[in-house]
């Protein structure tokens, strides 16, 4: 346990940034087992209209430095390329 009153405060203010990190990585995570649960069912109409709603939460998630920028864009190119193969396979049949 610390000692110092820095290292107290130090320790309230990494506790209370973990507890938000940890929060903003739940929403996302839940955001994006939804849309693979579309993906997964092959609803792409749902998908399709689920998809702004996961870039609000990946672009909060890049806002509140929970991602980083990189790993933002990335995810959110990786989702489109995933969608767009399932409406593809969709349209195909």
């Amino acid at each position: 346990m610390a000692n110092h009153a820095s290292a107290l405060k130090a320790n309230r203010q990494s506790e209370k940034r973990r507890n938000a990190n940890r929060s903003n990585r739940s929403q996302l995570r839940s955001g994006l087992r939804k849309f693979e649960s579309l993906l997964e069912e092959q609803k792409s109409e749902q998908a399709r209209a689920a998809l702004p709603v996961l870039y609000a939460l990946v672009d909060k998630a890049v806002r509140k430095k929970s991602l980083s920028r990189n790993a933002g864009d990335r995810q959110k190119s990786r989702l489109t390329k995933r969608l767009n193969r399932i409406s593809a396979g969709a349209a195909k049949s």
